[in-house]
């Protein structure tokens, strides 16, 4: 864990108890502003991950991961839809006492029709794979979008005695770009600025408060370059 430092960073080292029913990763921080950059080795143990805010944000390797579940309101669609990969010796070990719709297996038996399915919603999520397959150019086209963009504003926040990443470089998320500036004053004031200028959303989450850009698959450079642009001028206002 990295409670010490309050969750800045991701762990390097860590100890999977032998014969645990699995291990749990959250692959995106979206309050912190971490990410997992490489996945741990869980060895004979399942790795499960929570995929929720960054699935299909970058190509990575799914074959040692158990069970990935993501809910797809941040990349995928609209809420109200929830993606599984799940492995078949994984859905061997679902117990019969837990209630019918809450077990995998039943929904993989009956092809996800076990109920009535959220068909608008499935139907979004159809067109926003077919714009990342047809339009962009699948995951190592928007890997490498993500990675221009996070860079982008990375470099502004570096670059500045203002402003102040809250997380390690080496764990900063693609998709949720977190900083303080000097006080909290100045950051009421650059929220309330930013929203004049159309840039809304800059609210860090209320757990840890500060400021927090979000750059999900649908954000374009444009929008980030006229955040990087509205930032500089900030800067030169108030720093």
């Amino acid at each position: 864990s990295s409670k010490d430092r309050d969750f800045k960073y991701i762990p390097k080292t860590f100890q999977v108890t032998e014969g645990a029913a699995y291990l749990h990763i959250t692959s995106n921080n979206t309050i912190k502003g971490t990410q997992w950059q490489s996945f741990p080795d869980a060895g004979d143990v399942p790795l499960v991950s929570d995929m929720s805010s960054d699935i299909l944000s970058r190509a990575f390797d799914p074959r040692p991961f158990g069970l990935i579940y993501a809910g797809a309101q941040k990349n995928l669609g609209p809420a109200g839809v929830t993606l599984v990969i799940i492995r078949d010796d994984m859905l061997a070990r679902v117990p019969n006492d837990i209630p019918t719709m809450f077990r995998y297996t039943t929904h993989a038996e009956k092809n996800s029709l076990y109920n009535t399915p959220p068909c608008f919603a499935i139907y979004m999520v159809q067109l926003v794979l077919k714009w990342l397959e047809d339009t962009v150019g699948g995951l190592a086209a928007i890997e490498k979008a993500n990675k221009e963009k996070a860079a982008l504003l990375y470099g502004v926040i570096d670059q500045s005695g203002f402003y102040q990443g809250t997380a390690d470089v080496d764990s900063r998320s693609l998709m949720n770009v977190t900083f303080r500036l000097p006080n909290e004053d100045l950051e009421k004031k650059f929220v309330a600025e930013a929203q004049k200028q159309g840039l809304g959303g800059l609210k860090g989450h209320r757990s840890v408060g500060g400021c927090r850009a979000s750059l999900y698959n649908a954000v374009g450079m444009d929008a980030v370059q006229a955040l990087v642009d509205f930032m500089r001028e900030f800067e030169k206002k108030n720093g």
